[in-house]
């Protein structure tokens, strides 16, 4: 199925992106390369907006909006006590954010911080990962089922797309994880267990393995698509790779590691720069426990 994600989008979808003019991207040069976020945070997701970037709390699911030109923040909306995972903003400063064990989604006002919707997908066995979004819905991944969640952009009720084809759910493990566009309208996933990358008809939920021509994405986290080059961010590696699509799979071509990563997992873009929040899977949390962002040049 994958052959047929040929035709590369007019804009790439689902990217929180901004279109920097020339001077604006330039000036992000002088932008500090890393900054702190509250202790305790233990963020996961980034989505990024005009010179805004936004992070979800794992601890309570709490939002904290930090200005890239100086790194500061605040807290933007109280968490519901489940945690904020992806997360990305729409064209209407709406923030989409991935509820987790919580099994739902929620939809924020960035300019007030009002929470403006609520869409409960599954109440047991689930972990809602991660979401993009397309010209009329945010799709959302379930790591513990084969299946992606659809809400419109509308807000309308969601649906429930049965995934089938070459994906295999291993019970229990962390399956599908980042999510974005691909060359055709359809979508791509990363399962995190197996390093494997799919394509996905959002019709009819049939899934196709992508040839990553004898690579493997091992702890496969965060996706960032611009245009024909995949980013992947693997976690526990502490790496973000970049791979090109083609019609006949995807092919590494470049890797960036970095002394400042703590297990990043997801990642947003701004002029030249990649931005990725620590999540320190492996440092016990406490409320002192400190975070980081850091900023890196694309590899």
């Amino acid at each position: 199925m994958y052959r047929r994600f040929g035709v590369l989008l007019a804009a790439v979808l689902g990217v929180t992106l901004t279109a920097a003019a020339p001077a604006t991207a330039g000036a992000s040069k002088h932008f500090p390369t890393e900054f702190s976020l509250p202790n305790g945070w233990q963020p996961e997701g980034i989505a990024i907006s005009g010179t805004t970037a936004y992070f979800g709390s794992r601890a309570d699911g709490s939002i904290y909006a930090a200005d890239l030109r100086t790194g500061k923040g605040r807290v933007l909306a109280k968490g519901p006590g489940t945690p904020s995972l992806g997360m990305k903003v729409d064209a209407r400063k709406r923030l989409w954010v991935a509820g987790g064990v919580g099994g739902d989604a929620r939809v924020y006002d960035t300019r007030s911080g009002a929470l403006l919707a609520t869409f409960q997908f599954a109440t047991a066995d689930t972990f809602v990962n991660d979401v993009v979004l397309t010209e009329k819905s945010a799709w959302f991944t379930d790591s513990r089922k084969a299946v992606l969640y659809e809400v419109p952009l509308s807000l309308e009720p969601h649906r429930t797309l049965a995934l089938t084809g070459d994906l295999v759910v291993t019970p229990g493990a962390t399956n599908l994880n980042g999510i974005v566009t691909g060359l055709d309208g359809g979508l791509i996933v990363v399962q995190s267990n197996t390093g494997k990358l799919f394509g996905v008809d959002p019709r009819s939920g049939k899934t196709a393995e992508i040839n990553l021509s004898g690579q493997t994405l091992t702890n496969g986290d965060g996706l960032l698509r611009e245009g024909r080059q995949l980013y992947v961010v693997q976690n526990r590696l502490n790496k973000v790779a970049r791979y090109t699509l083609s019609r006949d799979g995807a092919s590494l071509a470049a890797e960036r590691t970095d002394a400042r990563f703590d297990v990043p997992t997801t990642v947003a873009a701004f002029g030249k720069r990649l931005y990725l929040p620590n999540a320190r899977f492996s440092t016990p949390p406490t409320p002192e426990t400190t975070y980081t962002v850091v900023a890196v040049e694309r590899p």
